[in-house]
């Protein structure tokens, strides 16, 4: 069993006052494009997100085939580290992938190529440049959760600092272009880049 988890709860201060995750993307909803790339890769699907979003979010993901579970962040407020712990408390797989609502080009093969990297160890992490991609990374559910948490007593926020804690593996750049494109880390911030994303779908 393969998990994904999508992370939602961000603001999007950049997009807005609506919701960035449902926003129309070439005739579909953000997140919808995301779980549909998923669903090539995983067995079970989670959406870490506030509850003010669960109805727009359940309503954009009916019918999907991989019916989500919402993990709902208790304290918004503490970023996108709160929502991967919360997200991944929620699975039954051992594995899962977490990936962003924000990125719809996100491919399913290399998801398949990342779980594959981190069986036997606690992460596989992307870096196809000097930052590590750790919003479309795959973790062993339960000791990256703990990591989370324990990063969070620290009063750590950086995504990354969770990694120091676990045995990980990093796929460099060279591995990622053997595997994907860069486009599957392309994410969307603004309306300009919603706007010529849809115009490639």
């Amino acid at each position: 069993m393969r998990a994904g988890v999508i992370v939602a709860g961000g603001r999007s201060t950049r997009f807005g006052d609506s919701n960035k995750a449902v926003a129309d993307l070439a005739g579909t909803p953000m997140i919808r494009r995301v779980a549909d790339c998923l669903r090539e890769a995983v067995d079970e699907l989670v959406v870490n997100c506030r509850e003010d979003q669960v109805e727009a979010i359940d309503a954009a993901l009916s019918d999907h085939a991989l019916d989500p579970t919402f993990a709902l962040d208790e304290d918004p407020g503490q970023g996108p580290m709160a929502g991967i712990a919360t997200g991944l408390g929620a699975v039954d797989s051992e594995y899962a992938a977490v990936v962003a609502c924000d990125m719809p080009f996100v491919d399913p093969t290399f998801i398949d190529y990342l779980f594959e990297q981190a069986a036997s160890h606690e992460a596989a992490v992307p870096r196809p440049d000097e930052w590590f991609q750790t919003t479309q990374a795959v973790y062993h559910a339960e000791a990256m959760q703990v990591a989370c948490r324990r990063a969070l007593e620290r009063g750590e926020h950086k995504v990354v600092e969770p990694l120091f804690d676990l045995d990980y593996v990093v796929v460099e750049r060279e591995d990622v272009l053997e595997h994907t494109t860069l486009e599957t880390f392309e994410n969307l911030n603004t309306r300009e880049e919603f706007k010529a994303a849809a115009d490639r779908f």
